[in-house]
């Protein structure tokens, strides 16, 4: 990538700017407008008017700064003069949640075009999607297995194609998926514009830029890891065998409206999940093993509010987009700051507040301390009055499990305290009452 490149990428980031500024026709607008949105975010900005004019593109920013509108916009735009009934526009992402986000966002955005997509994933039957990718779709939204699976099968004709996306590059390259991404590749028009993006920029995606773009853009909108703005960050140290009981404790505070709840593994989600529900809070689950219909119907009723709490693994950390999440927890410490980083920015989106609360046991510290390092943020601890810290570890069962995050993997009943976490080392609690109280 040029210099040249990245220097005008920052100036246009730079400049304030309305999307009537970008090239955008008055189909597109309109469509803008009754979504509700009035600037454009710097990823849109610094995107959208290189990408109506066919340039490839590498964008990169923290999630939920809008680079889903920043791709479908350009799309929509340098499709609508291009022939009905050919598949133009195709767009990979690495999991079904966002294919699904996606789709929906082409549905609203598209309103008053002639322009029609269609989303094509695994865990559903394919006879649906065989009816949309043979009903004349101009844009395909696919997650890389299925849409191998329809091209075995001889009726997608991607021979008209103009456009690739890239969505969620670094996620696909995490997921294993690279290798369905080549042979998808070998199938496409040599002559094509591609755009990529994604939320960090680790060696291996420029690697891919490199490969599959030619004299990209690079739009980089945040350079290093930073949580999203309008989170309130809270650490609540707890004994592993505790945290069941102190998320319980934190949900009786009738602020906790929308909680979207993180675990490290599915057997944990699952097994949450069921103590919520019999603690009286009702709560969906999404995570790998949950089929399609499972996890639609939980995210859909969790968008109705049929249930305040979601219980997921980070398969959905990039895929859930929900209006209104007033609180991330973070049951189990994320390996790593980027997780951290997508998990919270589920909260606070469109330029609203949120609060994320993570649930820290010792063994966990080292790295929530990589966490806060990384973000260049100390992240307050707090404990919650009248909470029993210090009830002792439970014996272990018959089958050996240990309730730490990850079975078998941490110390639960060795360090998360039988006699307890030494709480006193804490700032002052954040908590004037008990939740609820």
């Amino acid at each position: 990538m040029s210099e040249a490149s990245r220097e005008a990428a920052s100036k246009s980031a730079a400049r304030p700017a309305s999307f009537d500024e970008l090239g955008l026709g008055p189909q597109l607008r309109r469509g803008i407008e009754e979504i509700g949105y009035r600037v454009p975010t710097p990823i849109q900005q610094g995107t959208i008017p290189s990408a109506v004019s066919g340039r490839d593109i590498v964008g990169t920013s923290q999630t939920g700064t809008g680079k889903t509108a920043a791709f479908l916009l350009p799309i929509l735009e340098r499709l609508l003069n291009e022939p009905r009934g050919k598949i133009h526009a195709l767009i990979l992402t690495p999991t079904r949640e966002l294919a699904l986000q996606a789709e929906g966002f082409l549905r609203k955005l598209a309103r008053h075009t002639p322009l029609r997509g269609v989303a094509v994933y695994g865990g559903v039957g394919m006879a649906d999607q065989e009816r949309g990718l043979r009903g004349g779709a101009e844009i395909v939204i696919a997650t890389p297995g299925r849409l191998l699976d329809h091209l075995g099968r001889g009726y997608v004709d991607l021979r008209s194609l103009k456009i690739l996306v890239l969505d969620e590059a670094d996620r696909m390259l995490d997921m294993g998926f690279l290798p369905d991404v080549r042979r998808i590749l070998s199938a496409l028009p040599r002559e094509r514009q591609t755009l990529l993006f994604s939320a960090t920029m680790p060696p291996e995606i420029v690697r891919l830029s490199r490969e599959f773009l030619r004299d990209p853009r690079l739009v980089q909108v945040e350079e290093r890891t930073v949580a999203a703005v309008g989170v309130a960050h809270l650490a609540l140290p707890v004994p592993a065998h505790r945290k069941s009981a102190l998320l319980t404790e934190l949900l009786a505070d009738a602020a906790m409206t929308s909680v979207l709840v993180f675990t490290r593994t599915k057997h944990r989600a699952d097994r949450l999940a069921r103590d919520l529900a019999q603690h009286g809070f009702p709560t969906g689950v999404i995570h790998g093993n949950r089929s399609q219909s499972q996890r639609t119907r939980a995210l859909e009723g969790f968008r109705r509010g049929d249930h305040r709490i979601l219980v997921a693994t980070d398969i959905a950390a990039r895929g859930v987009d929900v209006k209104g999440v007033s609180h991330v927890v973070n049951f189990d410490v994320p390996a790593d700051p980027e997780t951290y980083v997508h998990r919270v920015g589920r909260t606070a989106r469109a330029q609203q507040r949120g609060d994320a609360y993570t649930l820290v046991a010792p063994e966990e510290e080292a790295d929530f301390a990589r966490i806060e390092r990384t973000l260049g943020l100390r992240i307050e601890r707090s404990i919650v009055p009248g909470f029993a810290y210090n009830v002792p570890t439970p014996p272990p069962s018959r089958s050996h499990r240990t309730n730490g995050p990850g079975r078998g993997r941490h110390r639960s009943g060795r360090s998360a305290g039988r006699t307890g976490y030494g709480l006193s080392r804490y700032a002052p609690n954040r908590f004037p009452t008990r939740p609820g109280g």
